[in-house]
Formats: structure tokens, sequence, C-alpha cells
């Protein structure tokens, strides 16, 4: 898979993909992630890539020339061009395991400031929003959804099925999970989980 981020902070991005898990499968050929610097579209020579809104309003709103040229430089008829955004579709586990297994090049769009200029939708398939909240740009809501793609991906993990039966994928919450030692301040492991019967095992995980 292949996914482009579209951001005003590539090293920001960098930082926190570039290590870890996401880093390693990076490394392994499971992922290629790129950063495009949004700024480098800009047309003047300040390196403008926001306005005042029409209208008025508080705050200053991305370019809609700047974000297009910027997206003309990377998209292709593969490409599926998704905006972070406070008002979008809300992700989930199930978004990701879409994404994961049914596209080859992913362009996440951060936005940033009070928004973008509307008439860049025109050029984006789906809005995005990690939660009920605003963040100060989109940066952070562009590494939750690349971790949470990533990490389904063949390939990211050595051993497999690592990511099948987690939160939100095989039970709505993770069964509790113990490792050593076996007894620990008066609290002991399950004696379902020492037993060795996967049959039993499975039933108590569904029940818990």
């Amino acid at each position: 898979m292949y996914i482009t981020i579209l951001t005003l902070f590539p090293d920001m991005m960098r930082s926190i993909l570039e290590t870890s898990i996401v880093g390693k499968a990076q490394k392994k050929g499971a992922v290629t992630v790129d950063y495009v610097d949004i700024r480098k579209f800009a047309t003047d020579s300040y390196g403008s890539v926001d306005d005042r809104p029409y209208g008025g309003g508080a705050g200053m709103i991305m370019k809609v020339d700047v974000l297009h040229a910027a997206l003309k430089s990377v998209v292709t008829d593969e490409s599926h061009v998704i905006l972070t955004a406070a008002g979008g579709t809300l992700f989930s586990q199930i978004k990701a395991r879409e994404y994961a297994d049914t596209r080859k090049h992913l362009v996440i769009i951060c936005g940033h400031y009070e928004g973008v200029d509307a008439r860049v939708l025109k050029y984006v398939h789906e809005e995005i929003s990690i939660g009920e909240y605003v963040l100060t740009g989109g940066e952070l809501p562009a590494a939750v959804i690349t971790d949470a793609i990533v990490r389904l991906l063949p390939g990211t993990f050595t051993k497999d099925g690592v990511a099948e039966n987690e939160t939100y994928t095989k039970y709505t919450k993770e069964p509790p999970q113990y490792t050593r030692p076996a007894e620990y301040d008066g609290q002991s492991v399950p004696e379902v989980l020492m037993g060795g019967d996967h049959k039993k095992i499975e039933e108590w995980k569904g029940s818990q």
C-alpha cells in the first residue's frame, strides 16, 4: 500500500510515523508513506497557504489553488483522497480495514487553521474525523489513521493474526490478557488460560 500525506509539517509526521511498528513496516516494504509539503505549492514569495475568509469570520482558510496543486502532483486514477476534518465521518476499525483491504493509494490532506476552502471538496472522496473534538491541525488525525491502517497490512507483524483478535475486530472489547508471573499481589491468572484447552479459552474470551 502507498500512503501520501499532504501536510504543512512533514518533519512532524516523519517523527511519528518512521518509528516503532509503522516505521518497521515501511522498512519491510509492507507500506510506503510519503510526505508532501503543501507550502511548496504556494503561489507567492511569502509561501502563503491560507487567507482571510470571504464574508468575514475568525481565523484563516486554506487556499483551494494551493491544495489543488499539491493534490495534482500525487493523485492518480488509483488514489483515494481523504481530508481530515472535525465534522467528517467518524473513523473506525471497520473503516481502517476497508482502506487496508481495498485501497492501493490513500492520500490524506491534513486540514489546518479554521478549515479549507469548500471548493477543495470537489477533489476529495471523504472527510474523516477521529473524534468529536477540534485539534489545531490534521497531522495527529493523519498519524492515527495511518497507524490504524498499517497495522492491518500483511507483513507489518512478524506473527500472523496479531491484529485479528482485538477490540472492534473479533470482539467489541478485547478480553483481559495476562503474562508472567502467574501470581502477583494477591491476583492470579484465570485457571482456564493456564490449562491449554483452546476451546474453553475461546469460550472464556467470548464471555469477557
